[in-house]
């Protein structure tokens, strides 16, 4: 069973233990009021108290429908979820003696992994003794980054972890500014 994270994040009615509230919210008069008088507001419109700030002095609360409110929050949290970007990150990897025909067929797939707006980390892993061409290595993530520099930048040089040598590159920020609008021969012949 599933667990609602939201109703135990509020204190509502009768479980509110401060002495004064703070009451803010629609039809309702704000102010400081005790928790008895806030209460029997409440009450009276059939709504319930619930404290939506603990840590302020005075608490805050709002007089709402609970179970409205739960939605509403609901509501809004996956608003915000939906919003979030989530950043993917695509590998590629090379060996320190990469062909032209297999670092081409890799670059293709950066360039659309990075239109699609994915980070792209490539490195070169060197087996047992082809440590020994990690110049090799960087001179290939190097070239790597200045063919993509059209469709990304390098977020980080080219540097040995272990037995990788790893570059980042990001997307560039596809430009959304309105296009200017030009004015046709004709539009100047009938001003």
């Amino acid at each position: 069973m599933k667990k609602d994270n939201l109703k135990d994040q509020y204190r509502v009615n009768e479980k509110i233990r401060a002495q004064e509230v703070r009451i803010v919210g629609e039809n309702v008069e704000q102010g400081v009021y005790s928790v008895p008088e806030a209460l029997r507001i409440a009450q009276n419109k059939e709504l319930d108290l619930i404290e939506i700030s603990p840590n302020a002095v005075p608490p805050v609360c709002r007089i709402a429908d609970y179970q409205k409110f739960l939605y509403q929050q609901k509501k809004r949290q996956k608003e915000q979820k939906a919003k979030s970007v989530k950043i993917v990150v695509k590998e590629i990897r090379f060996g320190p003696q990469t062909d032209d025909h297999d670092y081409n067929f890799k670059l293709k797939h950066a360039k659309s992994f990075l239109e699609e707006g994915a980070k792209v980390k490539a490195y070169v892993f060197f087996k047992g003794r082809s440590i020994l061409f990690k110049e090799q290595g960087e001179v290939l993530l190097l070239r790597f980054a200045s063919d993509l520099e059209d469709y990304g930048k390098v977020e980080q040089l080219p540097a040995l972890e272990g037995k990788k040598m790893i570059i980042m590159l990001t997307p560039k920020k596809v430009n959304t500014a309105p296009k200017p609008v030009v004015k046709s021969a004709n539009d100047k012949n009938e001003e």
